[in-house]
């Protein structure tokens, strides 16, 4: 019999808390990541008062700095800790994967200097449209259509460049480009991408509207993600016949694979939120598990390094959190975490290798403290344990220090 009937995972995107043991493997525009703290350099440069994450114990997760995240609780409502990555990479997909059990020995394929020739060309013989190659490195999602969008809209050409994940990122104005056919031409780019030495863990249509100088990219970006080598958590539920539930690029993230029950789509951060209550109100949803990714900090703020931006969603996201509470059963468990760091008061616009903070309440939980500092697997082998199926790969489960 499962300890929680209903288990809801929340990954806030990014939100990382304080650098790795092996950081400094990890580069930022030239810069090791063993300096990198996300909830810490934006706590000590814009300041952070997140008083619902506090309470279940965000302050009271040992450090290794003086950098202080929030005050600490004297009687958290919860249980804490941080946890380390396995996987060598840093990135979405690695993370998440990892998250769910899977430890990722050879990491994608990134592209610093831009796609090869050879990529783009074959994705104009296929199209029938020229590719912008001056667009062609990693760039950020705005300043690309900002930079290029009235030339997309004069002359068709593709606007494709990446990102400091294993992207291909198509942006396409949708007067220009009818979304039909950019779907279509990414999932040629996904056909092409699927080996090395060109293996890329998405490629994500990027639809936007709009004129020169007020461009808005729209909801109707799709992402097209390689299944993960190996079953994860989600399978195993899957198979045993266990309800699944995304919220988010979750779904996009593992190809679908594991997830029964798609909830879509996330167009910000609070729209994600509203759509994990709707979620946990189904009446349907008996017994079962929910993941949701709330992308935003890392989409808006992290890589545009905009501190005072992802101070603020940290800030919303705090707000709501006692909704989510509220929508919890008696056996339900809520933890919350986070898949890399993104530290925006670092050098460059990449992912910073750091620590995952790990927050878990219920209210059935007449204890609380700090868990054992594990690592990502560690959360999907809980999960695996409660619903009595086997973990993935790799992973220990804390299930018998909540109580």
């Amino acid at each position: 019999m499962s300890k929680f009937k209903r288990i809801h995972l929340v990954v806030l995107d990014s939100v990382g808390i304080g650098a790795a043991p092996d950081a400094n493997n990890f580069v930022n525009a030239g810069v090791p990541d063993g300096a990198s703290d996300t909830l810490g350099h934006i706590s000590k440069s814009v300041g952070l008062h997140v008083p619902n994450m506090a309470k279940i114990g965000l302050g009271n997760i040992e450090r290794e700095t003086a950098l202080k995240t929030v005050p600490a609780e004297e009687n958290p409502s919860g249980y804490y800790t941080k946890l380390e990555e396995v996987s060598l990479g840093k990135d979405t997909m690695t993370g998440h994967w990892e998250i769910m059990g899977l430890n990722i020995t050879e990491p994608f394929d990134t592209f610093w200097n831009g796609f090869p020739e050879e990529i783009l060309t074959k994705i104009e013989e296929f199209s029938g449209r020229k590719v912008i190659r001056e667009a062609n490195k990693p760039y950020s999602g705005t300043a690309v259509i900002d930079d290029f969008g009235p030339r997309q809209m004069e002359t068709g050409e593709l606007i494709i460049y990446t990102s400091a994940d294993p992207v291909l990122q198509i942006a396409a104005h949708e007067d220009i480009i009818p979304l039909d056919e950019l779907y279509r031409i990414c999932e040629y780019a996904r056909s092409i991408t699927l080996e090395r030495p060109a293996l890329l863990g998405r490629i994500i249509a990027r639809p936007y509207v709009g004129e020169p100088g007020n461009f808005t990219r729209t909801a109707n970006r799709r992402d097209l993600a390689v299944s993960p080598f190996a079953p994860t958590v989600l399978d195993k539920l899957n198979e045993a016949g266990i309800d699944t539930y995304s919220v988010g690029k979750i779904s996009d993230i593992f190809n679908g694979a594991g997830v029964n029950h798609d909830m879509g789509h996330n167009k910000s951060n609070s729209h994600g939120i509203d759509t994990l209550l709707t979620t946990m109100g189904l009446t349907e949803f008996e017994k079962g598990f929910s993941f949701t990714n709330l992308v935003d900090f890392d989409a808006l703020y992290g890589h545009r390094r905009d501190p005072h931006g992802y101070r603020d969603c940290l800030h919303e996201f705090d707000e709501r959190l006692p909704e989510l509470i509220a929508a919890m059963r008696e056996d339900d468990l809520l933890m919350i975490t986070a898949d890399h760091g993104n530290d925006p008061t670092y050098a460059g616009t990449d992912h910073t290798r750091e620590y995952i903070p790990l927050l878990v309440y219920s209210p059935s939980l007449k204890g609380n403290g700090h868990l054992p500092i594990g690592h990502f697997a560690d959360i999907s082998a809980t999960i695996a344990d409660n619903f009595g199926v086997d973990k993935a790969m790799i992973g220990e489960s804390f299930l018998d220090k909540l109580v």
